[in-house]
């Protein structure tokens, strides 16, 4: 059956006329090899026959490149994946490929796999998916072939090369600051248990107080807003013996600092608090919050150049990691303990 007229042919008609899969389909659009000859002609036929993005990809089949890189990303109201996702089209921008982005509001295989395959259907020279989430993670097995892909944080995504910043390593550094300024112990307001960034920080914030031979109090969960950091310091503000608070994010840290304020509890002569983004705002807390710096830019930057080496390289390039370091920024939220 041919598409009506009200609407452009799509890679399912595509599919369908040339008796094949829509798996197929896209691995002909991206030239792969593992496909065969008969298969791919009748394929081009049904491109031509039914007009399918034929300026697009004939340009794509001839030069194997159309300067256009896929982004999809999860949730680009928080700070973290929307400066990512700057960082990500700043630097393809820089290398001079256009980039085409896809937000995702809802984060399962089926939403991911529709999202790599619009963008596959655009003939993207490759894709950063932005997968914060361990249900993004997984999605990653799932993918369109013969198109080069590279992950942000995305955890052990199988073949998948990875770009993430070290967030054991800064959470052990925001620890280890509170603990080097007398504190007896530190407490956690973490992320959302399903967020790999949340884990590595509560696993360093965990390694940091054992290494030190200090018990690990309870994990206050938040879900990075500042109303979950309020609820949060007003069960803090109510405990005995508490003088020091790594909150996972500075948005949750702002709503702990209000509820301190609220609460009568200062920061940092009672309280110490150290937060974990070093958004732009945070400066300009009261006080100032001390934090830890996640550099964006280079995060995008490693990931789009990591891409084009398997643009590049193709098949040949295995996988590869790379982890960009945290900074620990001091400000005037913490202060040694008062015996």
């Amino acid at each position: 059956m041919a598409p009506s007229k009200e609407r452009l042919p799509v890679m399912a008609d595509v599919a369908r006329l040339a008796g094949v899969s829509h798996q197929t389909v896209s691995r002909v659009l991206n030239d792969h090899p593992n496909v065969r000859a008969e298969t791919r002609t009748r394929v081009l036929e049904a491109i031509d026959r039914l007009g399918y993005r034929r300026n697009l990809v004939a340009r794509a089949l001839v030069t194997r490149h159309s300067r256009t890189l896929g982004v999809v990303s999860f949730d680009t109201t928080l700070y973290g994946p929307a400066s990512t996702v700057y960082g990500i089209e700043q630097a393809a921008r820089a290398a001079g490929y256009f980039v085409s982005i896809v937000s995702l509001t809802s984060i399962d295989r089926a939403g991911v796999r529709d999202a790599l395959d619009y963008l596959a259907e655009q003939s993207v020279d490759g894709i950063v998916v932005v997968a914060p989430q361990r249900s993004a993670a997984r999605a990653l097995a799932d993918l369109p072939s013969g198109v080069p892909v590279v992950a942000v944080e995305g955890g052990e995504a199988g073949d998948v090369s990875t770009v993430s910043v070290d967030q054991v390593a800064g959470a052990r550094l925001a620890t280890e600051h509170l603990l080097g300024l007398g504190h007896e112990t530190v407490w956690h307001v973490s992320g959302p248990s399903d967020w790999l960034e949340a884990e590595g920080r509560v696993e360093g914030w965990r390694a940091a107080l054992s290494a030190a031979g200090r018990r690990a109090p309870e994990v206050l969960p938040g879900d990075w807003s500042p109303r979950s950091g309020y609820e949060a310091g007003r069960r803090l503000a109510g405990m005995a013996g508490v003088t020091a608070v790594f909150v996972a994010n500075d948005q949750m840290a702002l709503g702990v600092l209000r509820a301190f304020a609220e609460e009568g509890v200062r920061v940092p002569e009672r309280i110490s608090v150290v937060g974990f983004d070093d958004i732009p705002e945070s400066e300009f807390f009261s006080p100032p919050l001390t934090t830890v710096r996640q550099d964006f830019a280079a995060v995008g930057r490693r990931s789009i150049e990591m891409l084009l080496r398997r643009i590049e390289a193709g098949e040949r390039w295995g996988r590869e990691a790379f982890v960009v370091p945290p900074e620990f920024v001091a400000r005037a939220s913490t202060a040694p303990v008062r015996p």
